[in-house]
C-alpha cells in the first residue's frame, strides 16, 4: 500500500479511494493522456481491492471524463480537454497536491467573471434572510479562523449565500462549483503558507456593500477579494 493510500480519509469507500488515487495520478501527470488501464485483475490486486471495487472506481473516473473505455481499444486516460475540471471531486483531488498554476489562474479568472456580478445583483435583490445568512457566515469565520475546517466551511457558506442572494437560478446552479473552488483554494493556502493573510476584511467589505444595497461597492469589493486571494496563492508571474 502506498503512502497516499494510507492517507485516504477513512470515510471513503474502497472504490472511492481507488478512484481518488488514480484521479490524482491523472491530474498530476503520473498517468498521462493515452495511459492504458488494462488488466482488471492485475490492477485490482495492486490496489488490494476486489475486481468489483476496481470496476466501480473506473466508472467514477469515466463519469468525470478522466478515462474512457471502448471496445477493442481498452481503457485509457483521456486528453485534458475532456476532463470535467469543475467537478467538485476533481477540484479536491487537484488541490490535494500542488495544483497546475495555469488552471489556478483560469479558475480565479472564471470566479472573477461570475462573483463580482453576482455580488452586485445580491446588493439589489437580497432579502433580510440573505443578510442574516451572510452575517452568520462572517461570524463563524471570525470565531474559528480560516486555518480550521469550521472556518473554511464558513468561508464556503459565505460565497454560497452571496450567490443565492443574487436571486438568479442559473447562478444558483453554480454554488457547488464556486463553493468547492473557495474551499480547496483556501485549504491549499493554509497548508502551504506559514502565516497566511487574513481575508476577513475583504469579506466584511462585500457583506457591508450587500447589506447597504450598494451594487457598485459590492462588485468592487468582490473584485478586490478575488485579486488578493489570487496573490495569496504565490504563483509565478505569468
Amino acid at each position: 500500500m502506498t503512502n497516499q493510500q494510507r492517507s485516504k480519509p477513512r470515510s471513503l469507500r474502497l472504490h472511492q479511494a481507488v478512484a481518488r488515487e488514480i484521479g490524482v495520478g491523472i491530474l498530476t501527470g503520473r498517468f498521462p493522456p493515452g495511459q492504458g488501464f488494462g488488466g482488471e485483475i492485475e490492477h485490482s490486486q495492486a490496489f488490494k481491492v476486489s475486481r468489483t471495487a476496481y470496476r466501480e472506481a473506473m466508472r467514477i473516473l469515466v463519469a468525470k471524463g478522466l478515462i474512457e473505455s471502448r471496445p477493442k481499444a481498452g481503457t485509457h486516460v483521456t486528453p485534458r480537454a475532456k476532463w470535467n475540471l469543475l467537478d467538485p471531486d476533481l477540484l479536491g483531488w487537484m488541490f490535494s497536491e500542488k495544483p497546475d498554476e495555469r488552471f489556478v489562474r483560469d479558475l480565479f479568472e472564471l470566479r472573477g467573471i461570475i462573483e463580482p456580478e453576482a455580488a452586485a445583483l445580491a446588493a439589489v435583490r437580497r432579502t433580510d434572510r440573505h443578510v442574516e445568512e451572510l452575517s452568520a457566515a462572517l461570524e463563524e469565520m471570525r470565531t474559528f479562523g480560516l486555518s480550521t475546517p469550521e472556518g473554511q466551511e464558513a468561508d464556503r457558506n459565505f460565497h454560497h449565500s452571496m450567490l443565492i442572494a443574487a436571486e438568479n437560478e442559473a447562478l444558483g446552479a453554480l454554488t457547488t462549483t464556486v463553493g468547492s473552488a473557495v474551499q480547496w483554494t483556501t485549504h491549499f493556502k493554509q497548508r502551504v503558507s506559514e502565516s497566511p493573510r487574513d481575508p476577513l476584511p475583504e469579506h466584511e467589505a462585500v457583506y457591508a456593500a450587500i447589506r447597504d444595497r450598494d451594487s457598485e461597492g459590492a462588485r468592487a469589493a468582490m473584485k478586490e477579494l478575488l485579486l488578493l486571494a489570487l496573490e495569496d496563492m504565490h504563483l509565478e508571474k505569468a
